[in-house]
């Protein structure tokens, strides 16, 4: 009787153990990272001394120089750059544009190219305008109402959708394919509200596409901001014959070298089961790039630091992933897993960082529902940090290619209603970054991949078994 109570109660204690031996390291960890922490000091040098990271740029490759020399630092296992070709589009001289609602009285509105667009001629581009609230609307006005005009696209981000990201992918169809397809009908350039909920004067950039267009056939896109946007739509309502102007001197050129920035952690007993923490080293010119994506960056690079710091001896190897060209051309994520496919690597579980700097709220995993299970059992070891979604949804980019059946994909996820505010535009820099949501976020990544670590994720066959 007295073997069987015994039982009992080691069956009983023994999860209590296990439990109290995770809140401890989860403990340390958020009180190094907020009290110790590197990101913030590394964000700084990123957008105060390099700045924008455009694909192809110097500071592109200042950064990949930056991002290493600290990595070497921190005495890992394993630092080395994975080189990839990368495009490299210039924007050249600053934008211009106006609206002119009878000769000789204009008035300027700010925008700015879209990434991969062609130039306008040297001249500019000076038509009347059709705005349209969406890509649909073209075939309704067919090429009769369309050719040699510019199109409007002035579709808003819908502001009752709680997931700004959600409202984000219901219209960035626009700004990717807009120019594209109105070329199609003869239009002479492409006019991009900008996507941000937030009404102001900065126009937000991204990557657009012209498929197979041919290079004589691409009309010139720019983005206008909200405010800009409100206002032609408000005087092409009182005057449809107002014309709109703009210029811009962007160019395309070859591809060039570049790098993904990697370091790791070998495992102490599972060395050959990767897992992969990441950002994108890469962002836009308008701004420095703080949130999209030096925060990712950063943390990802923290994190390794912060298990290291705390003495956690890590079964599987760790990888820290600083991908480039996730903005306009997705080669790094691409070459990564290439290159992983081609080694034969073992990669079990990815982490990618590229939703801003902001208050962590959880984690969002691509996986099946038994890994999504085991990570819902943990959810009492984050509430104390409040840290409380862990769903099913999307995970990253630039870790998307490495998907494959067992592998469990995770993005982590802050708070996204003022992440919109800055994303591709001017004032996305290092000031609107603060310092204690940054370092929360690096201790929730690194205390999920402590946890996967040590429990490692589910494998697909004995799912299937």
């Amino acid at each position: 009787m007295r073997t069987i109570l015994l039982l009992i109660l080691l069956a009983v204690s023994a999860p209590i153990v296990a439990q109290s031996e995770d809140e401890k390291q989860l403990r340390a960890i958020y009180d190094m990272a907020l009290t110790n922490g590197k990101a913030y000091d590394w964000l700084n040098h990123l957008s105060n001394q390099i700045g924008g990271r455009l694909s192809g740029s110097v500071q592109a490759q200042q950064a990949v120089d930056y991002t290493k020399g600290q990595l070497d630092s921190l005495g890992l296992d394993r630092v080395w750059l994975q080189p990839v070709m990368v495009p490299k589009w210039v924007r050249g001289t600053p934008e211009f544009a106006y609206i002119e609602t009878k000769p000789g009285l204009t008035t300027n509105v700010p925008i700015c190219a879209l990434g991969g667009s062609v130039a306008t001629p040297e001249g500019g581009v000076k038509a009347k305008v059709v705005e349209v609230q969406g890509i649909e609307d073209l075939e309704k006005l067919g090429r009769e109402k369309i050719e040699g005009n510019i199109v409007f696209y002035n579709r808003p981000m819908d502001p009752k959708l709680i997931s700004t990201f959600a409202s984000y992918s219901g219209c960035v169809d626009q700004r990717y394919s807009g120019a594209a397809e109105a070329g199609k009908y003869g239009a002479a350039g492409v006019i991009v509200r900008s996507m941000t909920l937030r009404l102001d004067d900065y126009p937000h950039t991204g990557s657009m596409a012209y498929g197979d267009t041919p290079v004589a056939n691409r009309v010139p896109a720019a983005a206008i901001s909200t405010q800009g946007a409100e206002l032609l739509s408000t005087t092409l309502k009182l005057n449809p014959d107002i014309k709109f102007y703009f210029k811009q001197s962007c160019k395309q050129f070859d591809d060039v070298e570049s790098f993904n920035v990697i370091g790791e952690i070998r495992g102490t007993t599972h060395p050959n089961e990767i897992m992969v923490i990441g950002g994108h080293l890469d962002s836009w010119d308008l701004g420095d790039g703080s949130h999209d994506d030096g925060a990712g960056c950063v943390q990802s690079m923290d994190v390794l630091r912060l298990l290291k710091e705390t003495g956690y001896k890590p079964k599987r190897t760790l990888r820290v992933v600083l991908f480039m060209n996730e903005e306009n051309g997705l080669r790094g994520g691409n070459k990564y897993a290439e290159v992983a496919r081609n080694k034969n690597e073992k990669h079990v579980f990815a982490l990618e960082s590229d939703a801003g700097g902001f208050t962590p709220r959880g984690f969002s995993f691509d996986c099946s529902e038994e890994n999504l299970a085991q990570v819902q059992s943990w959810k009492g070891l984050f509430e104390p940090y409040l840290i409380h979604m862990f769903v099913k949804g999307y995970s990253g980019a630039d870790i998307g290619p490495l998907k494959h059946e067992g592998l469990v994909l995770a993005g982590l996820r802050p708070d996204s209603q003022r992440y919109f505010d800055h994303h591709h535009a001017e004032n996305d820099t290092f000031e609107h970054v603060n310092k204690r949501e940054l370092e929360l976020g690096t201790a929730t990544m690194a205390s999920l991949v402590y946890l996967m670590d040590k429990y490692g994720t589910i494998p697909d066959t004995k799912i299937k078994g």
